[in-house]
């Protein structure tokens, strides 16, 4: 009996993963393992690496959802092993799908009657949505211009210097040239006077951003449909206006209803939206809703007898996980329009009692705008002693992920600050962040100069100059360490 419960009590340290050999090898970096681990080992180790990221609740640099009700989470999970593409077995999630277009279509004020359908899909967050509504207008103007007999080589497309990534890279992919409205101080979205002057024979499309990433300011859509109106009837041409919703397509139909920057005006083709953002979904859903039927060529919708029945796509990809749609629609009949307002205003009435903590500190000038996207963008009145960049360096330190960057051309002089306030974003958290930036900016006034801290002397008398390095400097040099570890283990051929 003894002796059984001494094995029992050795079985018990063996399967402990702690106390296992398998936390005391490297993990595999470049080649799969020889040897199967125990699943609860695996779990162990991986979930103690992923401790070292940071926690998504306080990450105010994303303008993703980062929490959802436990409802939510288990249709999640319940649907997570299906794939959507698979439309004829799985019928109904094709069916919410098309619901959510209906829905977003009809938020968006799109021109569609009682019991129309509107012209739409999901995708996988705004930046598909995106490539596939410039596609769209750039075979629209391709079909033009061979009509008419001219050169269809050389599509541009007109921005604002403030535009998320995807723009480019939609540019650079589909071989369309891109070009930017450049910012100016005080002014940091694109000038929709500016951009109509731009805009030539070939431009394929001007594109708005309600909601700009830099300082969540909505640009004048409707300024910009009435000069782009005027330049058509001059020309002769057609040009139309694609909105970038990404962020603040869930936020002024509840916030500014009186705002007119969507299917109300006749120029606006298309319009993006991030499910994953303002949209209260987790990462991974995005969706592009066209005017009509006619705004989308049909020859860039392809039919697929592939899994049963015809499958009529225009995605980028082919696979995709159900769950995001699913939860969109939880969202959707969970909160309604009652709903999603509260929960907008919340975020409204949240970021007012940040930018007013911080105004109050003194040390701020507030570069966001009142009308826009619930975020606070912020700049230090005087960074002669120290910068932005330190300020976000050190609010880590208190687990907060606070973005600092530099504006675009030709504001680039200018460096901000920004916290997006999402639903998770509680007054009280508000509050603490001011606090913790308070005692930032304290520590840092205390510490010696950023820029250089002079002392006569050295070899000729000449003056030495000190320069103190920033958590940012040190945190490159040890990113930069272990790159050149890794690097020296892989040639070594000691690979884990």
């Amino acid at each position: 009996m003894v002796l059984s419960n001494i094995s029992e009590s050795a079985g018990s340290i063996q399967s402990s993963t702690f106390a296992s050999r398998y936390v005391r090898t490297c993990l595999p970096r470049f080649k799969m393992a020889e040897t199967s681990i125990p699943k609860e080992a695996a779990y162990q180790i991986i979930n103690d690496e992923l401790m070292l990221d940071g926690n998504p609740r306080l990450n105010l640099a994303s303008f993703v959802t980062t929490w959802m009700e436990p409802e939510c989470d288990k249709l999640i999970m319940d649907s997570i092993n299906k794939n959507y593409v698979d439309m004829d077995e799985y019928p109904v999630t094709t069916e919410l799908q098309n619901r959510c277009v209906n829905i977003i279509a009809n938020l968006f004020n799109a021109p569609l009657g009682d019991d129309e359908t509107a012209v739409g899909c999901g995708t996988v967050g705004s930046s598909e949505a995106i490539m596939l509504a410039g596609l769209a207008f750039k075979r629209k103007w391709q079909n033009k211009m061979k009509a008419q007999g001219k050169p269809f080589d050389k599509p541009n497309i007109v921005t604002g210097a403030n535009v998320q990534v995807c723009w480019e890279k939609f540019a650079r992919y589909f071989e369309v040239e891109l070009k930017e409205v450049k910012l100016s101080d005080g002014y940091y979205v694109m000038d929709p006077k500016k951009a109509v002057d731009m805009v030539d024979e070939n431009t394929i499309c001007v594109a708005a951003i309600l909601g700009s990433t830099l300082n969540g300011e909505f640009e004048d859509v409707k300024l910009l449909n009435d000069l782009l109106t005027e330049k058509n009837k001059e020309t002769g041409w057609d040009t139309p206006i694609h909105v970038d919703a990404a962020s603040g397509g869930f936020i002024a139909p509840f916030l500014y209803p009186e705002l007119v920057w969507d299917f109300r005006l006749p120029l606006v083709k298309s319009i993006n939206v991030s499910g994953h953002k303002y949209g209260l979904v987790y990462a991974g859903i995005g969706w592009v809703i066209w005017r009509n039927q006619a705004d989308l060529p049909d020859e860039l919708i392809f039919h697929i007898n592939y899994l049963g029945s015809d499958q009529p796509t225009f995605t980028l990809n082919f696979s995709k996980g159900s769950s995001q749609i699913i939860a969109q629609y939880y969202q959707f009949i969970r909160l309604g329009f009652e709903g999603y307002k509260s929960i907008m205003e919340n975020c409204q009435e949240n970021a007012t009692a940040l930018k007013e903590g911080l105004v109050k500190t003194g040390k701020f000038t507030i570069v966001s705008k009142d009308i826009g996207v619930p975020l606070v963008a912020f700049s230090l009145k005087d960074t002669s002693h120290h910068n932005e960049f330190e300020v976000a360096d050190l609010l880590r330190r208190f687990g907060w992920i606070v973005p600092a960057y530099t504006m675009p051309a030709d504001a680039q002089h200018i460096t901000v600050l920004r916290v997006v306030v999402r639903e998770d974003f509680s007054r009280t958290l508000a509050e603490r962040l001011v606090s913790d930036i308070t005692k930032v900016l304290h520590e840092l006034d205390t510490l010696p100069s950023r820029v250089a801290a002079k002392s006569t002397g050295g070899a000729e008398g000449e003056d030495a100059i000190v320069v103190k390095k920033t958590a940012r400097e040190i945190q490159l040099e040890i990113t930069t360490a272990w790159k050149n570890f890794v690097a020296n283990k892989k040639n070594t051929n000691r690979t884990c």
